[in-house]
């Protein structure tokens, strides 16, 4: 059985002057809620769209979607997609996970992904009694799950101007890919 996570409370704040942990950037995902859906299209460059994600106990980031939809149907023509994390605050912080995805047709979990869904873009856990409302429609939408199982991640450090006098403090830094499961240096 998927455990999904509830909603965070608060959500993890990137720091400005470093690059985030290996812990951090699972944190900076565990507690916020939309992302950019990156796949692979069949011809033309790489298609994006921002979606809702629910965490999983075990690590997964589930998104709901259309059977029909382009990201089903990429998904089964390749495993591969690039969740970019969103902090949805000004300035813009953000962080690229890549994962292997799967295509899941349970209608029970697709019911619980897509409550926990409505609780996210609501602000708040949507009750039991929304539960009829909801497999009504991931029926009559032909709603699937696909789960993400992250691998990588990267991440771009936030470097903020707030004032225009800061020219001189301005810093940039690189930063690069980190398995999902790494460690924090001692």
């Amino acid at each position: 059985m998927v455990h999904l996570l509830p909603i965070a409370e608060t959500r993890f704040v990137a720091p400005t002057d470093r690059d985030m942990l290996p812990s951090e950037r699972r944190e900076f995902v565990l507690t916020h809620r939309t992302c950019m859906f990156g796949y692979a299209r069949q011809s033309d460059g790489p298609a994006m769209s921002v979606v809702y994600y629910i965490p999983t106990s075990d690590g997964e980031l589930l998104v709901s979607t259309m059977a029909d939809r382009a990201k089903a149907r990429a998904v089964e023509r390749s495993s591969k997609v690039s969740l970019c994390v969103l902090d949805e605050q000004w300035p813009l912080t953000y962080l690229q996970v890549y994962c292997n995805a799967v295509v899941d047709t349970d209608p029970s979990l697709t019911a619980d992904v897509m409550l926990a869904v409505g609780g996210r873009m609501s602000g708040t856990a949507l009750g039991d009694d929304a539960m009829p409302f909801v497999q009504a429609m991931a029926e009559k939408e032909e709603r699937v799950v696909i789960r993400c199982t992250p691998y990588s991640t990267f991440a771009t450090p936030p470097r903020h101007l707030h004032q225009n006098d800061q020219e001189e403090r301005i810093t940039h830094w690189l930063s690069g890919a980190v398995p999902w499961d790494a460690t924090d240096p001692r």
